[in-house]
């Protein structure tokens, strides 16, 4: 899995009945967009997250820096 700062993270609920979780990603501590990510979840609560296969990344546009 490979995300960028300000990427959407999914977590799908785990039972029947469970919510699906969101959180953006604040900081990517991994080399080259791997995990662990620094991530904001929804009730504003933060948490260093290590996704496993029920977590997908949703790329948000980026903006180049200009020199």
């Amino acid at each position: 899995m490979r995300a960028h700062t300000g990427d959407a993270l999914l977590v799908r609920g785990h039972h029947v009945g469970d919510h699906d979780r969101q959180a953006v990603i604040i900081e990517v501590h991994g080399t080259d967009g791997a995990p662990p990510y620094l991530v904001r979840w929804e009730d504003g609560h933060e948490s260093v997250f290590f996704p496993s296969s029920d977590a997908f990344v949703e790329r948000m546009p980026h903006h180049e820096k200009a020199d």
